[in-house]
């Protein structure tokens, strides 16, 4: 049975996306900063019948909790099969490049991107012992500069500077975690789930969170063929499902 850690996963795209791995037989560690609230998605689960689930405690923005983490799941399973990537802020908005005082800028980082790369690092020996691992790093279609520059683009003025410059730089690690990997069977994407109505944007956005979920999904479900490094993006480039970086 294949293994699969989601951060961020007791509630919105990630419990979803937790469900519908279950549901294609994937065992699955739930991953909450706390670990109460993880035991609760853990048990709705339990309670529709999907069983091979269990609840791992870990803060993305904490080092000591991401290192325990990894110690817990190193005593449970030795192969990662899967990696999902989906904890994340918005920041305090507005969010302005001259106004936003720095501490929002660090804080929303801190999550979106450092705490992407302490994840990463700290389960990348589990990973490599899975015949075909798979990173999906959650991103947005806010982190394509392509976009942002082009003023017929439909969120053009959307422009939260601390949550657009952190999902940019995480699309920039996906690069180059792909690129550092490409001679291996591993497979590392970037994915927006789309504008998607959940408590991030105050339930805002008019995509569904089992629609969002299933972008995830489909990532990490990819076979050996497909690709590395790339923006999967159904919302923004609906023809070929790829956004410009």
């Amino acid at each position: 049975m294949k293994t699969v850690l989601i951060t961020g996963a007791n509630k919105s795209i990630g419990f979803e996306t937790a469900r519908q791995l279950l549901q294609q037989g994937y065992y699955v560690y739930l991953g909450s900063r706390d670990m109460h609230k993880g035991q609760q998605a853990v048990s709705q689960l339990q309670a529709e019948g999907l069983t091979q689930v269990e609840p791992i405690e870990i803060d993305v923005d904490d080092i000591a909790s991401i290192k325990a983490a990894r110690e817990v799941l190193g005593q449970k399973t030795n192969v990662l099969d899967v990696l999902i990537n989906n904890a994340g802020i918005g920041g305090t908005m507005p969010q302005t490049p001259l106004e936003t005082d720095i501490s929002v800028f660090r804080e929303v980082f801190e999550t979106n991107f450092f705490g992407v790369i302490e994840v990463t690092q700290a389960f990348i020996d589990l990973l490599k012992q899975s015949p075909e691992p798979r990173i999906v790093n959650v991103t947005s279609g806010l982190g394509s500069l392509t976009l942002h520059n082009d003023p017929s683009w439909k969120h053009y003025q959307v422009k939260p500077t601390s949550y657009v410059a952190s999902k940019a730089a995480l699309n920039a690690y996906t690069i180059v975690l792909a690129y550092n990997l490409r001679d291996t069977s591993f497979k590392i994407n970037a994915v927006d789930p789309g504008y998607t109505a959940t408590d991030f944007n105050n339930h805002s956005g008019p995509g569904t969170v089992p629609d969002a979920a299933a972008r995830v999904v489909k990532a990490a479900l990819l076979g050996p063929d497909a690709p590395t490094g790339q923006f999967f993006s159904d919302d923004n480039v609906p023809e070929t499902g790829i956004s410009p970086w």
